[in-house]
């Protein structure tokens, strides 16, 4: 089901998530390539900072087969990413077309900076 956390454990290997982040004049992109992953097994969060997308690829040829050569990975994979600049995560949008994931996460107006007044003791 959609949104559903989905269960990793240490002894499965995870496969590989080639991601590129680009910076707009408003937001913040994430693409992701994911062939072979249907929108129903993506899994996206972001939590402060860092954004985790999660998902399962399923081989097109269904039991067991011989392999010649093998290169692409099927099954669970999971990636997080520490994000370059401060988002309005209320804002974000998402898109799955053809293989590739699109994430798009609205900049946060201006630099947040907190000033600390520095006390003597």
């Amino acid at each position: 089901t959609p949104g559903e956390e989905m269960e990793f454990s240490g002894a499965e290997t995870e496969g590989q998530l080639s991601i590129d982040v680009l910076e707009t004049e408003t937001d913040l992109v994430v693409i992701a390539t994911m062939a072979g992953t249907k929108p129903e097994d993506i899994v996206l969060h972001l939590h402060n900072d860092f954004l985790t997308i999660r998902g399962r690829r399923s081989p097109p040829v269904a039991g067991p087969a011989q392999y010649f050569h093998e290169e692409c990975y099927w099954g669970k994979f999971s990636r997080t990413i520490v994000l370059p600049v401060d988002v309005k995560g209320d804002g974000a949008t998402s898109t799955y077309r053809n293989g590739v994931l699109v994430i798009s996460l609205p900049r946060a107006s201006g630099k947040q900076s907190i000033p600390i007044l520095v006390v003597e003791d």
